[in-house]
């Protein structure tokens, strides 16, 4: 199913699909008019009382389209003010007229103040709002000139169960919007720590080279001043050197701060995929970490993470997805650690790899690791296993009596 135009909870629609799924949704709510309509259209009344009852439906919809359509249409929640009070008590008033002048058949317009109770009043008061509102229908349906009978307990439990729907869904959706409002704190955050981790480097970095390469030129002033040719030369040939090894610092820091992660790259994988519809399965060990998986490697299972997901997104068709990482032996007695990315999609299409998959070779090949791709399990599907290996510990690379001697 694809879910792209569908209405997000708490969120204006963004195409008109949105719109008109939202608009839909509100539409069965307007199965209950057909009571009052049906009266309205029927002879029990004469023309001045239909006249009337038109009037008030219209004011009643007026009511109810302005707390409650404004509210699901544009996203807002109706605040706590003296003209959302007004507008839902009269609601409440025009149904106990017209229940009392026109019949029991305009009992149904008490589940739609309800309705509009549970959305749009505060949380402490939206559930009271609704029991109370629930309360007076049931007077209503047992007291008015045309009583509804039977019928009044099931349309008093759909207007209870109604307007505590809604309720929980306005509960549902200030969640969302917090959650909505965490989320980008957290990554404001995460991207001010960045910028910070990269200031101290740089500083690190820089701080005592651009110092010394400060002093050395002066000191190269110095020297040519008093026609020291010999010195000023040496001085100018360590002010080269410094300069150089801050530029190799320089580049690796900037390259460290781009080298990717598995843990950022399986969370931009869960969201690309999860907005495809496509259910992702990954064991907690790839965002976890692994012992002796050093950044290079690291890196190029990330880009193989990244580039897999790319793929079962454009390309497999898949509804389910994979990601595993698992340690294995090497012939050498080495350890391998593999990323393996497995969909049940349409699986390999053509004979000749992609450009995708041509790099990310190549990124595997500069980390001493391997790729392999393939169908999937029995056939179906496209496998994508990239291979790294792990480095060594010091104490594991000794022998027992080695390791006996460094404790000793």
């Amino acid at each position: 199913m694809d879910t792209r135009g569908m209405p997000r909870i708490g969120q204006p629609p963004d195409s008109r699909r949105a719109l008109m799924v939202k608009l839909c949704w509100m539409m069965l709510w307007m199965v209950y008019l057909a009571y009052p309509i049906s009266d309205l259209l029927g002879d029990r009344h004469g023309a001045g009382a239909k006249t009337a009852g038109w009037i008030a439906l219209v004011a009643f919809l007026a009511c109810y389209v302005t707390l409650v359509v404004r509210r699901q249409l544009m996203g807002q929640v109706a605040q706590w003010r003296p003209l959302a009070l007004l507008m839902l008590s009269g609601m409440l008033v025009i149904g106990l007229v017209t229940c009392y002048t026109l019949g029991g058949d305009w009992i149904a317009l008490f589940s739609y103040t309800a309705i509009a109770c549970g959305l749009t009043l505060p949380p402490r008061h939206a559930l009271p709002g609704v029991a109370v509102v629930t309360g007076a229908l049931v007077l209503v349906g047992l007291s008015c000139p045309d009583p509804v009978g039977d019928g009044l307990a099931p349309v008093a439990v759909s207007a209870f169960l109604g307007g505590a729907a809604m309720t929980g869904l306005q509960s549902l959706v200030r969640t969302m919007q917090e959650l909505r409002e965490a989320r980008q704190a957290v990554a404001a955050l995460a991207a001010s720590d960045e910028r910070l981790r990269m200031a101290r480097d740089l500083h690190d970095l820089l701080g005592h080279s651009l110092s010394l390469i400060t002093l050395k030129s002066e000191l190269t002033a110095r020297f040519l001043e008093q026609e020291r040719y010999a010195e000023a030369r040496s001085q100018v040939a360590d002010i080269e050197q410094v300069s150089r090894q801050s530029l190799v610092d320089v580049r690796e820091a900037i390259g460290g701060y781009r080298r990717p992660k598995l843990a950022v790259e399986l969370a931009a994988a869960r969201t690309a995929l999860g907005a495809a519809d496509i259910v992702v399965d990954a064991d907690p060990g790839v965002a976890g970490g692994h012992p002796g998986l050093g950044p290079d490697g690291e890196s190029a299972l990330a880009w193989a993470l990244r580039e897999s997901a790319t793929n079962v997104v454009r390309h497999s068709g898949a509804s389910h997805c994979t990601v595993s990482l698992a340690e294995f032996p090497r012939e050498d007695g080495g350890r391998l650690l593999r990323l393996e990315v497995v969909d049940d999609g349409a699986g390999v299409r053509r004979s000749r790899p992609g450009n995708g998959l041509t790099g990310l070779a190549e990124r595997l090949e500069l980390a001493d690791g391997t790729l392999e791709t393939g169908p999937g399990p029995r056939g179906r599907g496209f496998r994508l296993s990239a291979s790294v290996p792990l480095r060594t510990s010091a104490t594991g690379a000794l022998g027992p009596e080695s390791a006996d001697s460094v404790h000793q």
